[in-house]
């Protein structure tokens, strides 16, 4: 609860004038209803920075004010407050020297904590202001680098060789803490690679893998017996692939933990998918969908029958965005259900079936009985073949919603891959809604965010990449200011944290039918929609480009071009 009404805060920032008034009113409504604080809505949306908005309030309250971000927090000062606590009181001991403790907190006005304070060091207490914003990203203060940790003690047990005792090894903690460190480092996935003498622990953020720690080989069978037994597999099987699940709560956030097995030259591969219920709280807007892509979308949604398809490689947002489509039709008074290999998340009031193929429960078979279930808006997790896609176009076209995700580089090249499939152009004409090509871009870390201008060099090679001409008057673009990252603690030292969708929305209007019917190729579908109107993933990065989410490397990198 922030000690400043969302009102007040709303004057101070309309002051200033540092957001423009009909953003500020949209985000106070939507904060409004989405039941969040208004100050972490503000900085998550990226509408003002923590720092600038912490001292705006302490300003106005008579409050000193504390970056931590900028803080260097010794340990033995931090742990002067114990995590647990200081989690629940939301304040963070940043400093001690000879004038006393100094405390960050979200209510500097706690009197009555700051003498509980005073009480347990011995000491006067500074009681400075942060937003809750830094304090919780502060937390992660409290968790040493694992990488220190264990090498500690690796060699405090001195296990040097199979056979030494690894039986002491803390396995169960070694294995929570990977857990924790990976979701407070926000990881999507854990890979725990055997090598010939050493375990490689390496963890994917923002769509890349980082090293994080290198480990005995010795512990290995310790490692995979605990991970097999918390996803309920077989202890005794090592030569076949396995796959399971792991349900655990890391900070009191409930994780599901998607767990793959597989036999490889030196041991046992392990990798996991790290699924937070987080994940569910995306919107199609959270997504970073423009405005027309936005309206699109929404109008195919509310139809009572055809089909939304999201294409991209894997590891593209596109179940995200189903589950996002799914999000916005959920109600009561309609059936939604789903197959899907795997369920990611469980979504309440939808039924979900996972696919099976042990027992012959396909998605083509799946959805075969899903029709029999009385639904009115049916995802199927992929289309892969010709039996599914021909059951899934005919269910669109028998008054079903159908949602599902095909494997294409572009929206355009949806339309004649559904065609390889056999079905029949004047069937894919008269299902097909809307066609949803994206690719996931990492974000500019908005701690070390810097400007600059393309030289003269950056911008010829610009142009032999891509036709500039087609985004951007070429004679304006050395005026205009891009983005990047310069590095620091908080996205170690990357440059990047977090990810954005670039999105290419198709609307199979009557001109994009009408070339259907004619059997046309991807390029002139796409020519004709581009002519329509529509935004290519690359004009779209573009624009986020130039508004300070992504770098053009990025851009570059994702998107090929």
């Amino acid at each position: 609860m922030s000690i400043i009404s969302d009102e007040k805060i709303y004057k101070i920032i309309s002051k200033i004038s540092l957001i423009e008034p009909s953003v500020l009113d949209t985000a106070l409504q939507t904060a409004k209803e989405k039941n969040e604080d208004f100050v972490d809505f503000l900085i998550k949306q990226e509408l003002i920075k923590s720092d600038e908005i912490g001292q705006l309030i302490a300003n106005d309250l008579h409050l000193k004010y504390v970056d931590l971000s900028k803080e260097k927090i010794d340990l033995t000062t931090l742990n002067t407050i114990p995590e647990i606590v200081a989690r629940r009181q939301k304040l963070i001991v940043f400093k001690r020297d000879e004038e006393g403790v100094k405390v960050a907190m979200a209510n500097p006005y706690d009197y009555g904590m700051i003498k509980m304070i005073e009480k347990k060091v011995g000491d006067r207490v500074f009681p400075y202001f942060s937003t809750e914003y830094d304090i919780n990203n502060a937390f992660s203060f409290y968790r040493k680098s694992i990488q220190q940790e264990y090498a500690v003690n690796i060699q405090k047990h001195a296990i040097k060789a199979q056979g030494t005792n690894v039986e002491s090894v803390p396995v169960v903690k070694l294995v929570d803490d990977v857990f924790s460190y990976a979701y407070t480092n926000h990881a999507s996935d854990i890979h725990i690679e055997p090598e010939d003498k050493e375990i490689k622990i390496r963890f994917r953020i923002d769509g890349l893998l980082y090293d994080v720690l290198s480990l005995n080989k010795a512990i290995l069978e310790l490692i995979v017996a605990r991970i097999k037994i918390l996803a309920k597999l077989r202890t005794d099987e090592s030569r076949s692939a396995q796959d399971g699940k792991i349900i655990t709560r890391v900070e009191g956030e409930k994780v599901d933990i998607r767990v793959s097995i597989v036999p490889v030259t030196h041991g046992e591969k392990i990798v996991m998918r790290l699924l937070s219920s987080k994940g569910r709280q995306f919107s199609l807007e959270d997504l970073g969908m423009n405005e027309r892509d936005l309206k699109i979308v929404k109008k195919a949604s509310s139809r009572p029958y055809g089909m939304i398809l999201s294409t991209g490689p894997t590891g593209s947002g596109k179940t995200t965005t189903l589950y996002a489509l799914i999000k916005l039709l959920n109600n009561r008074n309609i059936n939604i259900c789903t197959i899907e290999d795997p369920v990611e998340y469980d979504l309440e009031g939808v039924n979900q079936i996972q696919v099976n193929t042990a027992t012959n429960l396909t998605f083509a078979q799946g959805l075969r009985s899903l029709l029999r279930q009385d639904p009115d808006i049916i995802m199927v997790g992929e289309i892969r073949d010709e039996e599914t896609a021909g059951i899934a176009v005919n269910s669109a076209m028998t008054g079903h919603l159908v949602l599902s995700t095909l494997h294409t580089n572009d929206a355009a090249t949806s339309l004649p891959r559904l065609l390889d499939m056999k079905i029949e152009p004047f069937l894919v004409a008269s299902t097909v809604n809307v066609i949803i090509a994206q690719r996931l871009l990492r974000k500019i870390c908005m701690k070390c965010i810097v400007s600059y201008t393309l030289t003269d060099r950056e911008l010829e090679d610009l142009k032999t990449e891509v036709e500039i001409s087609q985004f951007l008057d070429v004679n304006k673009i050395s005026d205009i200011r891009f983005y990047k990252g310069k590095g620091c603690k908080s996205c170690n030292n990357s440059g990047y944290s977090g990810r954005v969708g670039i999105f290419e929305v198709l609307e199979v209007s009557d001109d994009i039918k009408e070339l259907i019917l004619a059997r046309a190729n991807n390029e002139q579908i796409k020519k004709k929609a581009m002519a329509s109107g529509m935004t290519s993933m690359f004009e779209d990065g573009f624009e986020k480009a130039v508004s300070g989410k992504t770098t053009l490397e990025e851009i570059f990198r994702v998107t090929k071009q």
